[in-house]
């Protein structure tokens, strides 16, 4: 599975604008007074004016060994998010991959990650277009069982790792969506945000189909994408 768009909403536009093309290096696609879209890989991020604050964990996928170079690219540019005693990186032994995160200038909890069963080294130097795409969406449930089967159902996506009460993952390793019961688990690692069903709205590609999803008031609506 892969996200080929990803549209989030912000009541810091203008912040989080230039924080993604201007520190970060992202391209703009489109952009309005309400709106812009980002090049990112094989996907497109965009942002959409809201009223009031939303909180999103989302995650980029970087080629498996440019994890300590991206590092310390984003160190750089901005705070890369304390783990405990000045650790950055965390290591998802049983995922197979390694992570860091930091702060987008919406306050949302954005993520590198290295996943090494991909087997796509890049033997030239980091910079922003080294992205291959979005890897992850957290999508806030009380029902994980619930989510999962609508997306097996509707998507043909699998059920990939977790479990389907607390926290579960639906997707592949190039795109996964994130299942968190936010009865259960409370914050997004490696942070104090306290997790809530967020709306937002994807395009993926699964198994050669494309499917539009929105997620909205803690319902997931997804249809085929015939264009």
């Amino acid at each position: 599975m892969k996200f080929k768009k990803l549209k989030l909403y912000t009541n810091k536009l203008e912040s989080e604008k230039r924080f993604d093309s201007e520190i970060l290096g992202f391209k703009i696609l489109d952009e309005n007074s309400n709106f812009f879209s980002l090049e990112i890989g094989w996907s497109e991020l965009s942002f959409e004016q809201s009223e009031i604050e939303h909180k999103y964990h989302y995650c980029f996928l970087i080629p498996a060994n440019k994890l300590n170079q991206a590092l310390e690219w984003m160190e750089r540019r901005t705070k890369v998010i304390d783990i405990e005693d000045g650790r950055k990186i965390e290591n998802f032994k049983s995922w197979n991959a390694d992570s860091f995160y930091f702060y987008d200038a919406s306050g949302n909890v954005a993520e590198f990650i290295v996943r090494y069963d991909l087997k796509n080294n890049d033997e030239s130097e980091f910079d922003i277009s080294k992205v291959l795409g979005i890897n992850e969406i957290g999508v806030a449930t009380k029902d994980v069982q619930e989510i999962n089967h609508q997306l097996k159902t509707e998507l043909g996506t699998k059920f990939w790792k977790g479990d389907l009460k607390r926290f579960g993952t639906n997707g592949s390793q190039e795109g996964i969506f994130l299942l968190p019961n936010y009865k259960l688990k409370e914050i997004w690692f490696p942070t104090s945000i306290i997790i809530k069903p967020e709306p937002f709205e994807a395009i993926i590609e699964n198994n050669g189909k494309e499917y539009c999803l929105e997620f909205r008031n803690e319902k997931l609506r997804t249809t085929a994408n015939n264009v």
